[in-house]
């Protein structure tokens, strides 16, 4: 399917023409007497609202990039193997895919799965959903962190005379929730903080008063650069966020915002927070400080930009001995990322890995720390996972050690919650209640193992949406062990490039990783030298 510059679902835009001009995306033919709305038309309507994922349904959704980036993880094949056995005894009783060991360690934080959840912090879609993520993401064995601006966007939240903060029951309910469940061994919370949380001291106020191990600071994300936005529907809210210091458009203490809002003449306001401006000497100083009031783990979150800015942060992060480096590639957002920033700007996640991975060889050279990696960006399953890790190992260990993932995790327990709902209200689809029942005890396919772990909580303490978000983990866990499986090698950290290869020259051109038919051309033919 052609994606055209000037329709695009995710701004809720379409054209009349079946056959758009391919530079423009505009119909051929412009007519007056059209009703169609493209995005030319809409924004004669509604301005700078078609810059971003369909307004209306903000809170609701989540969105990414339809673009095309010419090379994405489908252009990498996994070989399989049919002999031998790697990390366990080469015996068929004991070589079965569920013995292969997925676990590994995020920055020195044990998880059952190579995965994290990125920050979600003070969009609608995270904060209504938290309660099936953190506890979805505390009994998958996973680290889960709270995004920018929680406390910030708290109305609730109570300030020092200085500004800083003293109590945020969001922020609270957010630790306390994932701790529920926690088994203390596997997987934490994370805190992460950007310009505004820093200012507002909620550093300090996470590891002091609530406990927090991990600070993580926010650079940027893979859908844009230019710092966090919301929308906001309440007009005293509006005028509560400009009086903390955020940016908010339109002026929410205009008299003539205030009437056009009350007007409805637009619905919502916009909230955003400004971006850092790193330097080398102060990152590392701050990464220090972290550490002397507290923080036991310190994390780097930033976005993908130019290769350039990629060795500053690597040089930022190996000199600061940051214990967790997440690189979010371009194309995805979960909640209010600008469509054109999402389709246009950012190094797409392969690109970034293979840059990445350059840059650490580099480091490696001269003998520099290199922090374990995580790389983001539009995955949503296993395949793309081993992929991801794989592709880092070059002999000695991956390098990146495990993928980020938001979107999935978010659509898991979006539809887990909008399911539940309509079987309270006998309103599921047929086929899916006839295949699959309408009681949620059944159509959780995980019912029966957490009911044994955790009782009869589930659908209570345990929210639906949880059970959501760990059957979909439970999937990747399986999924994964398969693959692995299938090369013969039973533990996470021995799967590497010799088990990949490209289908395109691009692919292999980017990766150096060869294509199928020069895959291992000089074994291939000593086995046949007999």
């Amino acid at each position: 399917m052609n994606i055209y510059e000037n329709a695009r679902s995710t701004t809720g835009t379409s054209l009349r023409s079946r056959d758009p001009s391919p530079l423009s995306g505009m119909c051929p033919i412009c007519i007056r007497e059209c009703k169609v709305l493209c995005e030319v038309g809409k924004s004669a309507f509604r301005g700078r609202e078609v810059l971003y994922p369909e307004p209306e349904r903000f809170g609701e959704s989540t969105a990414a990039a339809n673009k095309d980036y010419g090379l994405n993880w489908s252009d990498l094949q996994i070989m399989v193997e049919i002999r031998g056995a790697k990390g366990i005894e080469e015996d068929s009783d004991k070589a079965l895919f569920p013995n292969v060991d997925v676990s590994t360690t995020l920055g020195g934080v044990k998880v059952k799965i190579p995965v994290l959840i990125p920050g979600l912090g003070s969009t609608d879609v995270a904060k209504r959903n938290w309660q099936g993520l953190s506890i979805g993401a505390a009994i998958s064995g996973i680290i889960d962190v709270i995004g920018e601006n929680v406390c910030g966007m708290d109305p609730e939240t109570k300030y020092s005379s200085d500004g800083k903060v003293l109590d945020s029951p969001q922020m609270k309910f957010r630790i306390e929730n994932y701790r529920k469940f926690w088994d203390g061994e596997f997987g934490d919370i994370a805190v992460q903080t950007n310009v505004e949380d820093q200012r507002g001291g909620v550093d300090e106020y996470v590891i002091k008063k609530l406990g927090v191990n991990i600070i993580e600071r926010k650079w940027g994300q893979g859908a844009k650069n230019i710092g966090g936005e919301v929308r906001i529907n309440d007009l005293e809210k509006a005028i509560m966020l400009k009086k903390r210091g955020y940016v908010v458009i339109p002026d929410p203490e205009d008299e003539a915002v205030q009437e056009a809002f009350k007007n409805k003449v637009f619905d919502t306001f916009e909230r955003h927070s400004r971006v850092g401006m790193p330097e080398f000497k102060s990152f590392v100083e701050d990464v220090e400080w972290l550490r002397s009031i507290g923080a036991k783990k310190v994390f780097l979150k930033t976005g993908s930009p130019n290769p350039y800015a990629i060795a500053f942060i690597l040089k930022c992060a190996s000199q600061a001995k940051v214990d967790l480096l997440t690189l979010d590639g371009g194309g995805g957002g979960t909640g209010m990322s600008p469509v054109p920033m999402m389709q246009e700007c950012s190094t797409p996640t392969l690109y970034l890995e293979a840059i990445v991975l350059k840059a650490v060889e580099i480091l490696r050279k001269k003998g520099k720390y290199v922090p374990d990696i995580v790389i983001a960006g539009g995955f949503v399953n296993e395949a793309q996972i081993f992929k991801a890790i794989a592709m880092s190992n070059f002999g000695d260990g991956p390098i990146v050690k495990g993928v980020g993932m938001a979107r999935a995790p978010i659509t898991a327990a979006m539809k887990a919650d909008y399911f539940v709902k309509l079987a309270e209200a006998e309103d599921l689809p047929p086929q899916f209640s006839k295949r699959y029942s309408d009681n949620p005890e059944k159509f959780f396919i995980t019912t029966t193992e957490l009911k044994q772990k955790y009782g009869d909580v589930l659908g209570k303490e345990l929210p639906w949406t949880a059970v959501g978000v760990y059957t979909y983990f439970d999937r990747i866990k399986v999924g994964l062990q398969q693959l692995i499986a299938g090369c013969k090698k039973f533990k996470l950290n021995l799967i590497d490039r010799s088990d990949l290869a490209s289908l395109t020259e691009r692919a292999e051109e980017v990766t150096g990783i060869p294509m199928i038919h020069k895959f291992d051309e000089k074994r291939f033919e000593n086995i046949l030298d007999f």
